[in-house]
């Protein structure tokens, strides 16, 4: 049995903060257990991806006593942090670094943060990146092998269809309250459609940024909204499961986004999907053979845009069911965790 260390952030199982990346690392380590590897997990603790020297420390701790010629998969939420602890350790130990969401790609201070994810992933053995826009924009943006660079998107599980309502308006936005995700365009774009009967239910946490959710209730208020859209905080498990079998679409007004495994959870279930076309989300989505798509891609930052996307949804009979028909094949497409695993797996092979 081929040992591999697996460096993640501290808390990803923490059910009040659910978040794709985490998600994804859960299931990948589950994957390699039953591929056969033997999997030791190492959690950091740490304010990632913003560490302090404490934080940094104790990352070095772990990584120094790996044994040398391990082969470590790291969270890139981690990794891409931390060059001056990982480039020193490259040549004895074999990384591998997980870049959920290139962090150079995010941040307003780009060219210092890009400097420093730079010198983590060239120093690696092996890149995995969760999309193939990821991987696009890594070689564009750094000197990198693109022999070294895999890509390994986010299975997804079966699910049931959910039934849907004859009206369409249930709306469903599945995504943690932060700038990036974009809840004040949504919220203008749903005050543009009041004229209509729909719902809205915001599930993802309500801690990572207080003043925005405060911010956000208050906007929602002034809009005249606020009885129609709900922020119910996190959800998991069974609860998250029923609403998605409630919704009639997923909605994501997101600023970013490496794929967007709320879309593939949302496709799984046979549930149209209006986002914003930003980063993987166009990939996530996919599209039909005859070049449809199982929903409406939106430029970034446009209310209106979103606003007549659901429009459309909301008043045209005709144009739901064919959304539903195409959310519905594109769901017999989408890969499942076990794909994901073996990818990963794979790269840990070459880089071992």
């Amino acid at each position: 049995m081929t040992a591999v260390h697996v460096v993640v952030p501290d808390g990803i199982d923490d059910p009040t903060r659910p978040s794709g990346g985490n998600a994804y690392d859960r299931r990948v380590c589950r994957g390699l257990a039953d591929a056969g590897w033997s999997v030791h997990e190492h959690a950091v603790p740490g304010d990632w991806p913003a560490p302090g020297s404490g934080a940094l420390g104790r990352l070095a701790d772990v990584v120094t006593r790996l044994p040398d010629g391990a082969v470590v998969l790291l969270d890139g939420i981690v990794a891409s942090v931390a060059p001056e602890v990982l480039v020193r350790e490259a040549d004895r130990l074999r990384l591998v670094v997980l870049v959920h969401l290139p962090w150079g790609e995010r941040v307003a201070d780009g060219d210092a943060v890009r400097s420093r994810e730079c010198a983590t992933l060239a120093a690696a053995a092996a890149v995995v990146a969760t999309s193939l826009w990821s991987r696009r924009w890594l070689l564009e943006h750094y000197a990198l092998d693109p022999a070294r660079v895999r890509v390994a998107v986010p299975g997804v599980d079966g699910a049931d269809l959910a039934p849907g309502t004859p009206s369409g308006g249930e709306l469903l936005c599945v995504a943690a309250v932060t700038p990036d995700k974009g809840h004040d365009v949504l919220l203008a774009a749903l005050a543009q459609i009041t004229d209509l009967r729909w719902r809205c239910a915001c599930v993802g946490s309500l801690t990572r940024d207080p003043g925005l959710v405060e911010r956000l209730l208050g906007r929602a208020r002034d809009l005249g909204i606020a009885d129609r859209v709900t922020f119910g905080g996190p959800r998991v498990g069974a609860e998250l499961q029923a609403s998605y079998a409630a919704a009639d679409v997923l909605v994501l007004a997101t600023r970013a986004e490496s794929y967007g495994m709320v879309v593939s959870e949302a496709l799984a279930r046979g549930l149209p999907v209006v986002a914003a076309a930003v980063g993987g989300l166009p990939e996530a989505l996919g599209r039909l053979p005859d070049g449809s798509l199982p929903g409406e891609l939106v430029p970034p930052e446009d209310p209106g845009a979103m606003a007549a996307a659901l429009r459309r949804w909301l008043e045209d009979a005709a144009l739901r069911r064919s959304w539903r028909l195409s959310a519905q094949w594109r769901r017999e497409t989408l890969p499942d965790w076990a794909e994901t695993s073996d990818r990963v797996s794979q790269a840990l092979w070459a880089a071992r």
